[in-house]
């Protein structure tokens, strides 16, 4: 049955029933880190698709995908955004998709709502269904707008560095080439389709990932069998979902069930990349006596070797500076990272490690301290 009252908590890992332009607003206010909004795209289908040989087409032609008319489809729109910046934390952001019947109607409406948007990306099917009659170009991809709360707001969460380290370290562009859901990944209940437009597992796992960190909250106000749950409980996320068809939810139940969290996603995997390491000065080093003046350093080839001076530089011959510029002197490289380029002896196995090694140390004694810090503070208060 639907609510009848308010959470004082968010329900995490929960489905709940009903309209979400209602819903919405029972929840805790700024509750919702990220939200994920696949609103109905108002296809505007008035008679049966079929193919050239007279076959119907499986199209969407749910009540629920159904409108009188745009001014309609428009008040609706404007009221769920309206719900879900309720829920929508001020460095949160939120991405809705839509086809071109949509999208364009929608993007305005969240301006006037005062949504800044960030990106349109293009999801570009690799197996577009095709046009069946020939009338016009095979509708191959779908449009996603990722917009934060307001204009002003810094604090949303981009993960550049993960996105770009998963793109073979080449910065992600706005066009994703993914596939349309099929074959085993497609829910089906009584020999069709349980959803009519059900998302692929991939979309929405690239967009968790990119806008979120481990432990945030993903809402999605139109859940339908379950995509986005699926996505965030895999990526050790919690989620919300608000779906106002029973057999949707009975569908996405039984799926979100049978899905286990990766266990190679950790906090620390995720700052490492994404959040500046603090700068450790090579001087830091001879500071804290990890290294001491005169040890000697051999470069990665075995070619050269150089003394540590008690003022963090080092000595190569004639050569004195720094760790990366001696490094690529001594190479004769126009630039050279002297923190992977320089080996020191380990004093207790003997072997040859990279200074980084020693650097490594000191962020991880700079992470203690802080967070030792944060426990103190939390204990005073």
């Amino acid at each position: 049955m639907k609510s009848e009252f308010c959470h004082s908590v968010p329900p995490l890992d929960t489905i709940i029933y009903g309209d979400c332009r209602e819903e919405l607003y029972r929840l805790p206010e700024k509750c919702a880190d990220v939200i994920f909004a696949d609103p109905p795209y108002n296809l505007q289908l008035s008679n049966p698709l079929r193919r050239p040989d007279a076959s119907l087409v499986d199209a969407v032609d749910d009540t629920w995908d159904t409108f009188a008319n745009l001014r309609e489809y428009d008040a609706f729109t404007r009221e769920w955004l309206t719900a879900c910046r309720h829920v929508l934390k001020d460095t949160g952001t939120i991405w809705v998709i839509g086809s071109y019947h949509c999208i364009f109607r929608i993007g305005t409406i969240m301006q006037d709502l005062g949504y800044w948007i960030l990106n349109d990306i293009v999801w570009i099917k690799t197996n577009p269904t095709p046009n069946m009659n020939g009338t016009r170009f095979c509708n191959a991809h779908d449009t996603l707008i990722w917009a934060k709360k307001s204009q002003h707001e810094k604090g949303y969460t981009f993960n550049y560095r993960t996105m770009k380290a998963a793109n073979d370290d080449v910065q992600m562009r706005s066009d994703w080439y993914i596939p349309l859901c099929n074959g085993s990944e497609r829910l089906m209940t009584d020999g069709a389709k349980s959803h009519s437009t059900q998302k692929p597992l991939a979309l929405l796992k690239r967009v968790i990932t990119a806008s979120t960190r481990p432990g945030m909250t993903v809402l999605d106000p139109f859940f339908g069998t379950g995509t986005t749950g699926a996505a965030a409980k895999a990526l050790q996320r919690r989620y919300i979902g608000i779906e106002r068809e029973p057999r949707y939810i009975e569908a996405a139940t039984k799926r979100l069930a049978a899905i286990e969290p990766a266990s190679c996603i950790s906090d620390s995997e995720q700052v490492d990349l994404d959040a500046p390491k603090p700068r450790v000065p090579f001087s830091t080093l001879v500071e804290l006596s990890l290294l001491a003046p005169g040890d000697i350093l051999t470069s990665s080839d075995g070619k050269s070797t150089a003394i540590v001076q008690a003022d963090g530089t080092i000595a190569c011959g004639e050569l004195r500076g720094s760790i990366h510029s001696v490094a690529a002197a001594a190479a004769g490289k126009a630039a050279c990272n002297g923190w992977h380029n320089w080996l020191y002896r380990n004093s207790s196995t003997g072997n040859l490690q990279p200074i980084d090694a020693l650097r490594t140390i000191v962020r991880q004694q700079l992470s203690n301290s802080k967070d030792e810090r944060k426990r103190s503070q939390c204990t005073s208060s």
